[in-house]
């Protein structure tokens, strides 16, 4: 085969792709798609500031007071909430530890400290007891309140679940933590009759 015939075949794949490449441009030209400046159609109850999410940072949890809520927790309905943590947890006294550390006696515990289990080290560098308050934290979003724990559970979200939960958790001990005085009331504001001012405030003569 000579030159000739050589310089015909690679013309005629040249020219192959250049018609393809020609082809797929225009193609993209007359179907492209233009981006909607807004929303085409409208559902109720939601706006262009629920699409793009909240501007603002979520409202952090205020825990209860647990001098209130403990006494008047329902243990046996904490128990059967528990029931969603033996997947990963035993809470015997003695058992094993599975996925999560066991949890016999985790009230007041050590963070991070149960033997035997190869705890995460942002669970390690958290510090301090498992108090009744960080247990409600925890169990409502336990990646949001240690972030990088291997606890991969999404949380509680019933605030009375959790209190009910932690109610059951505190009887899982040999001697179950004390439950702390409940928060004395807010003093009503002293308010004065129309046109008086409170005696704390009068000018002295």
């Amino acid at each position: 085969m000579d030159s000739w015939e050589w310089n015909k075949i690679a013309g005629a794949v040249l020219g192959t792709l250049i018609f393809v490449m020609v082809i797929r441009v225009a193609s993209e030209t007359l179907f492209e798609t233009p981006e909607l400046e807004k929303q085409a159609y409208k559902v109720e109850g939601v706006t262009e500031e629920n699409i793009k999410g909240p501007t603002e940072a979520p409202v952090a949890e205020v825990a209860p007071d647990w001098g209130t809520v403990l006494p008047a927790a329902d243990v046996a309905a904490g128990e059967k909430v528990h029931g969603r943590c033996l997947q990963c947890h035993d809470l015997t006294k003695g058992g094993p530890n599975k996925i999560g550390p066991n949890l016999w006696g985790v009230i007041d515990r050590p963070k991070g400290s149960h033997p035997g289990f190869s705890y995460s080290a942002a669970m390690k560098s958290k510090g301090g007891n498992w108090t009744y308050e960080d247990l409600f934290h925890f169990l409502k979003a336990p990646q949001a309140f240690v972030p990088g724990t291997k606890m991969s559970f999404a949380g509680l979200r019933s605030e009375q679940d959790r209190i009910n939960l932690i109610a059951y958790l505190r009887t899982e001990a040999d001697t179950p933590p004390a439950i702390p005085a409940p928060k004395p009331a807010a003093a009503a504001p002293t308010t004065a009759p129309a046109g008086e001012t409170p005696a704390a405030e009068q000018p002295k003569p």
